[in-house]
């Protein structure tokens, strides 16, 4: 039997664990915290996950929240100048209902699970001489890092030629909330995307966290803008500080959604809030070890987008897929470094490209992207593509990333100039 080590406890790390288990594989997981720990902890993430992942979860009995979770019926977004009302609004359903789920609950509630079916589960921390002294050990045919943040990333070598920022593009800050009232204008539960013209942009998200369905509010403010208020912030802020801080901002930039919205919100929990910036960078998944062997990087350690398109999830979940059946396919064959760059760049040129590319643009749009949301606001079809895009961003390859792919499908709309440069 197949022996892998994964070290740690995310959706991609554990995604990959509890299907490679169902599939006959041995697997030992790593994770730095416990259940209760995570439980009981400050929130990991926003998320919206979208139907192609959740399909994934769901073939191997992992969706265990799914009949509770908000279903996600679309995205609704504005853009508008500061202080002023909207001056466009695109409505873009889903053709299946995406969900999210509290990672604080999930994660927690998989690790558990992990147990329950047989996985090995070790509750450590481990740094960077000991994955060497673990990968040599002779216990394991294949490590796999999946902990994006901290030391093991810096194992995992910069692509500077796909990582086009040096510098974090957004200040991110995100609370847990109960009391969002429902927007007027589409009362289905559903993502809001709110952008401030050169400031940034508010999500507002449902979601289901450990006291029931919630909302979330996030803040992704352009650095040193006048939305960025967290920036002297070194660690976790007190929550209710946070939330306030999130409504005031709301009130002044989004003075209707304030008032249509947040009038009720309250924190959803003690420890509902988090903040932090980063860099958006794609780094080469293999990583040489002290001392000799290597590691095969998967999820945010490799691939840490920026959250602007909603993917960081349903990219982990789909990159935890792909390693299942390449480790499954290679049968009782050895896991060299060779197979390794391999498997992690067949998975790059058949979805983390195009994720990247997109969100890339979209942290930056161009006339043509601007043309396009003008588009989705005025034509159905438009808003339902370009949400089919969120659900598989591959499908925007071929008439939304690129000028020349846009320019042909603007022009192919009825009734409507080609104002695409």
């Amino acid at each position: 039997m197949r022996r892998i080590l994964i070290v740690g406890a995310g959706q991609a790390g554990l995604q990959l664990a509890l299907s490679l288990h169902a599939e006959d594989i041995n697997v030992t997981l790593i994770s730095a915290r416990t259940p209760d720990e995570i439980r009981n902890g400050w929130p990991l993430s926003t998320q919206a996950m979208f139907e192609p992942a959740l399909a994934l979860e769901r073939a191997y009995r992992l969706n265990l929240w799914e009949s509770q979770t908000p279903p996600l019926a679309g995205l609704h977004m504005t853009l508008r100048q500061p202080g002023e009302p909207a001056t466009v609004h695109i409505r873009a359903p889903l053709e299946s209902p995406g969900r999210s789920t509290d990672q604080r609950v999930k994660m927690a509630g998989w690790l558990q699970l992990c147990q329950e079916r047989g996985v090995n589960v070790r509750y450590r921390a481990v740094n960077a001489h000991d994955l060497a002294r673990l990968a040599r050990s002779g216990d394991y045919d294949l490590t796999v890092v999946a902990a994006g943040k901290g030391e093991f990333a810096r194992l995992f070598e910069r692509d500077p030629a796909r990582s086009p920022f040096t510098e974090p593009q957004r200040a991110l800050a995100a609370v847990y909330v109960h009391g969002l009232q429902p927007d007027p204008g589409w009362p289905d539960s559903h993502v809001a995307s709110h952008t401030v013209t050169g400031l940034g942009e508010l999500f507002l998200i449902p979601a289901l966290a450990a006291a029931g369905p919630c909302d979330i509010l996030f803040w992704s403010a352009v650095p040193g803008s006048p939305l960025d208020q967290w920036a002297a912030e070194p660690g976790q802020l007190d929550p209710s500080t946070h939330l306030a801080r999130t409504l005031a901002l709301i009130r002044t930039y989004l003075p209707d959604v304030y008032q249509q919205r947040c009038t009720t919100v309250e924190l959803a929990d003690a420890r509902a809030s988090l903040h932090g910036r980063y860099v958006p960078t794609v780094r080469r998944p293999v990583a040489a070890l002290p001392g000799g062997g290597f590691a095969l990087g998967i999820g945010d350690v490799i691939l840490a987008n920026d959250p602007a398109t909603g993917q960081g999830a349903n990219t982990a979940a789909r990159a935890a897929a792909h390693y299942l059946h390449a480790i499954v396919g290679r049968g009782e064959q050895p896991f060299d470094a060779a197979w390794a760059a391999e498997t992690a760049e067949a998975f790059w040129t058949s979805h983390g490209r195009s994720v990247t590319n997109w969100t890339n643009l979209m942290l930056r749009p161009t006339p043509h992207v601007q043309h396009l949301l003008h588009a989705a606001a005025q034509n159905p079809a438009t808003a339902r593509r370009l949400a089919a895009g969120f659900a598989d961003p591959v499908t925007l390859d071929d008439w939304f990333t690129t000028p020349g792919p846009a320019h042909h499908y603007l022009a192919s709309l009825p009734g409507r100039p080609v104002t695409c440069p």
